[in-house]
């Protein structure tokens, strides 16, 4: 009888997460295509397919479900950055961080747009995060490059500009994917473009660090 309950629980907890993912994933689609102004939660339940009554017990406010969609995008973002560790060789580390960027780009181009559109209006609503947890993993992981400059391994750059131009030049994809297709008659989602893309970012980019 403990199993069953157990497994009823498991169920349950299962059932309540999916049902949670659902409405993110509706309220990231439609954020990021009509803005938080212009998105209204009867479109996002509709879309994850729940009532809105059961959307406002997960989230009791556009606002609120609007930063957990940032949150979650945020976890996708620096999920990168966060494996990247002092133990890896350098330049190993630094390009295999920008090919697991180009694929963020590729695999969550939404997401991606939606927290460029938040940073655009300064980051009304996602302020504590940005100075808070995400300035002490950026610290973290520049002491880290900083190390490695100090001994030797990569040439004097600053730590916190290489990571903003990695940003940059992998986040570019997403953000404008409309322009890149139009110059290219290409996207991240054609295998030989994606890389292309990869290799040339890694190149440009490891041969400015590299120790000369």
């Amino acid at each position: 009888m403990a199993q069953d309950a157990a497994k009823g629980a498991s169920k349950r907890k299962r059932a309540v997460s999916e049902k949670r993912q659902a409405i993110l994933t509706a309220a990231l689609e439609l954020f990021s295509r009509l803005g938080f102004h212009g998105a209204r939660l009867e479109q996002v339940a509709e879309l994850a397919g729940v009532s809105k009554t059961n959307l406002l017990y997960y989230y009791p406010s556009k606002e609120a479900l609007y930063i957990a969609v940032l949150q979650q995008i945020l976890d996708i973002w620096l999920a990168p950055l966060r494996a990247f560790r002092e133990d890896f060789a350098p330049l190993a580390a630094i390009r295999e961080y920008i090919r697991l960027k180009m694929e963020v780009s590729r695999d969550h181009p939404q997401a991606s747009k939606l927290f460029c559109q938040e940073m655009l209006q300064g980051a009304p609503l996602l302020k504590a995060e940005l100075t808070g947890s995400l300035k002490t993993l950026i610290d973290d992981k520049s002491a880290i490059i900083a190390g490695w400059v100090a001994s030797g391994k990569l040439a004097a750059v600053d730590p916190h500009h290489l990571i903003f131009m990695i940003w940059a030049s992998t986040q570019h994809y997403a953000d404008f994917a409309t322009q890149v297709e139009a110059v290219t008659g290409a996207t991240l989602q054609d295998e030989a473009f994606f890389q292309r893309a990869v290799e040339n970012v890694q190149h440009m980019i490891i041969e400015g660090i590299r120790v000369r």
